[in-house]
Order: C-alpha cells, then sequence, then structure tokens
C-alpha cells in the first residue's frame, strides 16, 4: 500500500492534468519564440548578415519546422500521460507523432519544390507529393482507429471499471513505467536540441537537416525505447487475461510500433509505405479485436466449459 502511495505521489507531480495543462502552456510559449528566431536567423542568412548554409534558411516557410519540433516533444509527453489510462490512446498517440512528423516534413518539402514541368522527376517534388497523400491517409486512419476505441468504451463502461479495479497491480507497473519515461525524454530532448543547433551551425553546406538525420537523433531512438516499453507491458499483460484477442491486440500494436520506427531508417516511398501500413496494421488489428469483444459466441462457450 505505501508502495502504491509513493508511486501516485510521483505520478501526480509529473503526469498530472495540471502537471500537463502547464506543460502545453510552456511548449506553445516555446514555439512560438523558437518559431520567431528562425524567422529572425532567415532575414539574417538572407541579407548575408551571417553565414549558415541549410535548406532550412533560405525559404520563411521552412520556420514551421522549429516550432513543429517543440510540439512534437510535447506529443511525445502526452503519448506517456495517456500510458497508464488507455494502451489503445496510448498507441494512438504515437501515430498521432508519426503524422505530426510528416506533416512538419511537408512544410520543409515545400521549402524545397523546384516547381518544374518534370514534376515527377523532380526528387524533391515527388517527396511533397508523397507526403501530403500520407498525411491524409494517415489523419483518415486515426480518425477511424479513435472512434473504434469509442465506441468500444462505450458500450462496456461498466466492463472496464470493473477491469480496472481488478487490474490495479498492471495500472500501478504502467504508472511507474510513465514515471521512467518522463527524465528520459527530457534527456533526449536535450540532447536532440544540442545536436539540431550544432548541426545547423556547422554544417558546412551540407544538407545534415533531413528527415533521416534529425528525426533519427530524437524518435527513432525514442521509438526503440517505446518498443521495449511495448513488449514489456505485452508480457505483463499475460498475468490478468489470457484471452486470445487480446493478445493478439496487444502483439499486433507492438509489430505496428516496430514499423513505425524502421520507418526512420529509410527515405522516400518506402519510408511513406512503412507508415502507412504501420497505423493500417494497427487500426485493423483493433478493428478485428473489437469484433471478437462483441461477439457473443466465445462468452457462451466459456460459460459452459465452467
Amino acid at each position: 500500500m505505501e508502495k502504491e502511495l509513493i508511486i501516485n505521489n510521483v505520478f501526480n507531480k509529473l503526469l498530472s492534468l495540471k502537471v500537463k495543462e502547464q506543460g502545453e502552456r510552456i511548449i506553445l510559449s516555446i514555439a512560438i519564440i523558437s518559431y520567431l528566431i528562425h524567422l529572425i536567423l532567415i532575414v539574417l542568412a538572407n541579407f548575408e548578415v551571417i553565414q549558415i548554409e541549410s535548406k532550412l534558411l533560405k525559404n520563411p516557410i521552412a520556420a514551421i519546422y522549429t516550432p513543429f519540433s517543440f510540439i512534437l516533444v510535447y506529443e511525445v509527453y502526452l503519448l506517456i500521460f495517456f500510458l497508464p489510462k488507455s494502451i489503445s490512446f496510448y498507441i494512438g498517440k504515437q501515430y498521432e507523432i508519426i503524422t505530426l512528423i510528416v506533416i512538419r516534413r511537408i512544410f520543409k518539402d515545400i521549402a524545397n519544390l523546384e516547381l518544374t514541368s518534370n514534376w515527377f522527376k523532380s526528387k524533391s517534388d515527388l517527396q511533397f507529393t508523397y507526403d501530403v497523400l500520407t498525411s491524409l491517409i494517415l489523419f483518415f486512419l486515426i480518425y477511424f482507429f479513435y472512434q473504434n476505441i469509442k465506441k468500444r468504451d462505450d458500450s462496456n463502461s461498466d466492463t472496464q471499471q470493473k477491469r480496472v479495479k481488478n487490474k490495479q497491480t498492471f495500472i500501478n507497473l504502467k504508472k511507474t513505467i510513465a514515471i521512467l519515461l518522463v527524465p528520459i525524454l527530457l534527456a533526449v530532448a536535450m540532447y536532440t536540441f544540442v545536436i539540431w543547433v550544432n548541426s545547423s551551425i556547422n554544417s558546412n553546406g551540407n544538407e545534415v537537416i533531413s528527415f533521416k538525420n534529425i528525426n533519427n537523433i530524437f524518435f527513432d531512438e525514442f521509438f526503440t525505447i517505446l518498443i521495449i516499453v511495448d513488449v514489456l507491458l505485452l508480457l505483463a499483460s499475460f498475468y490478468y487475461s489470457d484471452k486470445f484477442h487480446k493478445i493478439i491486440r496487444n502483439s499486433g500494436f507492438v509489430i505496428s510500433t516496430i514499423l513505425i520506427k524502421i520507418s526512420f531508417s529509410t527515405e522516400g516511398l518506402v519510408n511513406n509505405t512503412l507508415i502507412i501500413g504501420a497505423l493500417l496494421f494497427g487500426f485493423l488489428i483493433l478493428l478485428i479485436h473489437n469484433k471478437f469483444e462483441n461477439n457473443a459466441v466465445p462468452n457462451r462457450v466459456a460459460r459452459s466449459d465452467e
């Protein structure tokens, strides 16, 4: 009981609703300030007041890339915030993060557009096309993913409350993991920011700030951590449920996270295909899981065995 009290106290200091709202205001303020600073740097670079060679300092539209980076860090915090509350919403936040990464990349793509008659022969123009279509598909899939979570939760509210009471130990485990993820998030975020600034200043004409490079520094590593967390949650869930559809759902979510992680090591159409495939796989897994959940036949079979 004392251990549970300590976990709850630490959790409330790091991941309470009040802390979430305060963090939201802080991140939004930082995002606005960073956007203005980026714009100033673009003006100074265009007037050759400073000498920094980077595509992110040539077009004002590219300045949106910077505040989006801070918003993404906050989205990672929300992912941790939802971890103890719902595995499905936790996975949904992963999908939101990768979608925002693609959206952020679109702003960089716009700054790099060549706008030639040979649209489909230009690598940058093609990437812009891939990213725009991918973001629409991802937004569509996320909508239906959350819709199916709500449908299931609404139809099983009493069962859900009972399940929460019977699995307090599992909830405490998720809270403990969430608490440990907070300092990891801060450490990796600070490291990312230092690397980003250093890369921008010392690029020497090389385009080091690409999707593959800068996102690998933070999100590739963080999704590796999430895979470890997902596997731990999958294994722990065996203590509380041996239902086939629950095991398949949690296993499917792990596979979905792995596909997202793999996407960071690829570029072009392969990258977009992997991201769409990851969300589509997770959505279909949830959809089939809900069919099992709403099917009365397995319940009758279970009662007859008893």
